[in-house]
């Protein structure tokens, strides 16, 4: 919600016994709305047991959710939405009356279009040219926006009929009205007599205000730290003239940056800002999500600790973390950041002067780091960047790693013992650009922290680089081969031509 304060935050669950429960849970952790998810429906690639045998029927799923959070003083605060194969208007009215407020179509919507259930999803070679990339199959496809746009019009006018019948005018007023449901007791079926629907149909007794969502959640954003930094920051963000502000920060002030980062993304897009044009400086114990998902233009510097992921889906700032001033401990042996730092990252930069936990840079794109020693499962799917890592690493190290390149630095020589080595090599730091490159990042971590092993790998440059391992992703090596490979063929076609 911080990244975007506009969002609504959607939490889906699938129709269970005690589905209301976590759905409790669900609002009170603020969600702004519901999704109850019914067994029947979905896509045609999943396997059969997931078809046939996931779930309940939405119908059991939405009643208890929808009695429940009425019962915990919680229903006016979210909206819930049910899917689940709805195909008519008299589906959509039952899940009105048993308390939805919106209504997900898919199943009935694709075969609008053209879809035929042939299951194939999966494989490519859907014959209708729905799910496929194949050319040939895809000049099959007949669909047309307006087949769903009828289907859907067919929906509502069903819907308004029924709605008549029972006198009803909008469909707010039809959410929760599970009084005007009633079981249908002319089916004389051995099985079906000795159904009981009386809790399905239980209408709670509550306010008309209380049936359905009519004041949403409250998120106290105006608490976060982001709005008390805000007004020194507005002018920056309008004009572009650099601006330098301090705040003391707790591990109770969540996703720092990331409003400030909003506005910046909302007037300027992907390209941000100038460099160090809004410098932040905090002091203290940062919460959750330090910078996350923080703009082109910002730099922020901790001193301090940081928790758990620092720098998720960073884009573009800078973030360094740095102890206390005169701390008597070594920086380099000790934690300053938490867990799954540089989540999904895909720009900008990290440095710690420190190490850091587990999962450090999993599914990093694009962002360049520099830490003292990570935990297990370092570069964990990471398919860009750069990563330095001037200590240990713990097991699993690079494991599913498909692109960037990390430079560790082995000086107990087992890094290939905590490799995962399926889709990585580990080699020397020999090639002139890489020397470079890996020079450059440690000047940059020394500069920006003041880390003395950083220095000291500096000052002794040549004793210290054959510690230094080059961990090369297998994938990425044939694509830059491949890349070699046509760039010359490039440059022999232009040659022959002149």
């Amino acid at each position: 919600k911080n990244s975007n304060p506009e969002s609504r935050i959607s939490v889906k669950l699938v129709s269970e016994v005690g589905v209301g429960t976590v759905a409790a849970g669900v609002a009170k952790g603020h969600a702004e709305m519901i999704l109850i998810s019914g067994y029947d429906g979905g896509t045609g690639a999943a396997p059969l047991s997931s078809i046939k045998h996931a779930g309940v029927p939405w119908e059991l799923g939405l009643s208890e959710a929808h009695h429940t959070l009425i019962v915990n003083g919680l229903r006016s605060r979210v909206r819930l939405q049910v899917d689940g194969s709805l195909k008519t208007g008299r589906d959509v009215a039952v899940a009105a009356m048993l308390g939805a407020e919106e209504f997900g179509f898919a199943t009935a919507a694709l075969v609008a279009c053209g879809c035929v259930m042939m299951r194939d999803c999966h494989t490519n070679k859907c014959p209708v040219g729905v799910a496929t990339q194949d050319e040939k199959l895809r000049r099959c496809f007949s669909g047309k926006p307006e087949h769903v746009e009828n289907f859907m019009l067919f929906v509502a006018e069903e819907l308004r009929a029924i709605m008549a019948f029972l006198g009803i005018g909008t469909v707010d007023q039809l959410v929760g009205r599970s009084d005007l449901l009633a079981q249908d007791y002319s089916v004389r079926f051995w099985k079906s007599v000795k159904v009981d629907l009386s809790r399905i149909l239980y209408k709670p007794d509550a306010p008309e205000e209380e049936m359905r969502c009519t004041r949403g959640q409250e998120h106290h954003l105006e608490k976060a730290l982001d709005y008390k930094l805000l007004p020194q920051v507005e002018m920056a963000i309008e004009t572009g003239e650099a601006v330098v502000a301090a705040s003391p920060i707790r591990n109770s002030n969540r996703t720092v940056g990331t409003i400030i980062s909003n506005r910046i993304a909302r007037k300027y897009g992907s390209r941000g800002l100038p460099a160090d044009t809004i410098t932040l400086n905090f002091k203290g114990s940062a919460g959750q999500s330090f910078g996350a998902f923080t703009s082109k233009g910002m730099t922020l510097n901790l001193e301090g600790e940081a928790n758990d992921y620092a720098g998720k889906g960073l884009s573009g700032a800078r973030i360094t973390l740095k102890p206390f001033s005169g701390v008597s401990y070594n920086p380099a042996e000790n934690i300053i950041g938490g867990n799954v730092i540089l989540y999904g990252a895909t720009a900008g930069e990290f440095y710690a002067n420190g190490r850091v936990g587990e999962r450090f840079a999993i599914r990093n794109s694009g962002a360049q780091a520099v830490v003292e020693g990570v935990g297990d499962h370092g570069c964990e799917y990471m398919t860009g960047g750069r990563v330095v890592i001037l200590g240990p690493t713990g097991v699993n190290f690079g494991a599913g790693m498909s692109g960037g390149i990390a430079y560790v630095y082995d000086q107990s020589g087992i890094l290939d013992l905590n490799s995962n080595l399926e889709m990585i090599d580990l080699e020397p730091v020999s090639e002139e650009d890489d020397i470079n490159e890996l020079r450059g990042l440690l000047e940059k971590h020394l500069q920006y922290t003041g880390s003395k092993k950083a220095g000291f790998i500096i000052d002794n440059w040549r004793d210290c680089l054959p510690y230094f391992i080059k961990v090369f992703p297998m994938e990425y090596r044939r694509v830059m081969g491949k890349m070699s490979r046509e760039d010359e063929a490039v440059e022999r076609a232009l040659l022959q031509d002149n």
